[in-house]
């Protein structure tokens, strides 16, 4: 493998790192979803370059257009729960959530 697959293979690896820690440490409706977002964008990233290795670039942006679609509407529905959420609990944090129950 080169040094410029290397270093994008690093960087990949990085993003879904930080998307982990996100996911992990943060109880923020909002920022799980750019959580989320990262993580998405780190596979993304992942699947393009697993296209290039094996020749089919193609296969790897037309998949990866296909996962960007899907992940802009799922992101769309978390953020309008979130604002829902907000409007009805006041807060956007995790913990709040069980007081939604009847």
């Amino acid at each position: 493998m080169s040094t410029e697959l290397t270093i994008i293979v690093a960087g990949v690896l990085c993003l879904l790192g930080v998307a982990l820690y996100g996911l992990l440490m943060v109880r923020n409706l909002f920022q799980i979803v750019i959580a989320l977002q990262l993580l998405v964008k780190g596979a993304l990233i992942a699947l393009v370059l697993a296209g290039k290795i094996s020749g089919q670039v193609n296969l790897g942006q037309s998949l990866a257009v296909t996962v960007i679609v899907a992940d802009t509407i799922v992101a769309v529905i978390g953020l309008a729960l979130a604002v829902q959420v907000k409007r009805h609990t006041g807060s956007l944090d995790i913990k709040n959530l069980s007081t939604l129950r009847r």
